[in-house]
């Protein structure tokens, strides 16, 4: 057995490879217990300075539909092809039992200035770029815990045309970063695309 096939038995590295989007979900509801594993997972992400300047809103029932509502009405402002990305994203939040969105709180970029001693204004678009690498690592955190649990999950990308939106639906109006993450059991079997080889894409200096 080679060292790569050996590593690719690790359980953490099994939960990466099997990880894909899932868009459609069956009724069967996510535990409570399973819920808070996966947002613990999340809440674990490295962070700015440990800011963890992140909010998760779990959304279900009537507020999820709400959500799914806005998502389809704006999307008849946008041209087709991102109108069509928005329906196919409202659709999977219908489908599933429950939304966790992710948002920035802003707190990094309220008071990184103080925190580092510089100008504030220099500072900005600094923190904001802090706050969005360390949510970026919460979300993939849940979806990994999911991939984990069995859980399905998808990475509502196209959402974030409606960040605005979306966040003052949210009652998060002052974040910089959005994620609607769908989570649920899988309708149907699927497996995830295929990747690019390593050589493909990586470049070794020594």
């Amino acid at each position: 057995m080679s060292e790569f096939t050996e590593l690719a038995a690790n359980e953490t590295l099994r939960s990466i490879h099997r990880r894909h989007s899932v868009r459609h979900f069956t009724e069967q509801e996510v535990r409570e217990e399973d819920l808070d594993a996966i947002l613990d997972a999340a809440n674990h992400a490295p962070s700015a300075h440990n800011q963890q300047s992140w909010r998760f809103i779990v959304l279900r029932g009537r507020k999820k539909h709400d959500l799914a509502a806005l998502v389809t009405e704006r999307a008849a402002d946008f041209p087709r092809p991102s109108s069509i990305l928005l329906r196919m994203a409202s659709r999977s939040i219908i489908s599933a039992p429950l939304v966790v969105a992710v948002a920035n709180t802003g707190e990094l970029i309220r008071h990184g200035a103080d925190l580092f001693q510089v100008d504030k204004d220099a500072a900005r678009d600094f923190f904001r770029t802090m706050e969005i690498q360390s949510s970026a690592a919460a979300v993939e955190n849940l979806l990994l815990a999911a991939t984990a649990l069995g859980i399905g999950s998808v990475w509502l990308g196209i959402l974030f045309l409606l960040k605005q939106d979306v966040l003052n639906f949210l009652g998060e109006p002052a974040g910089e970063f959005m994620a609607v993450v769908p989570l649920g059991y899988p309708a149907k079997t699927t497996e995830g695309p295929k990747k690019r080889p390593l050589a493909a894409i990586v470049r070794r200096v020594d």
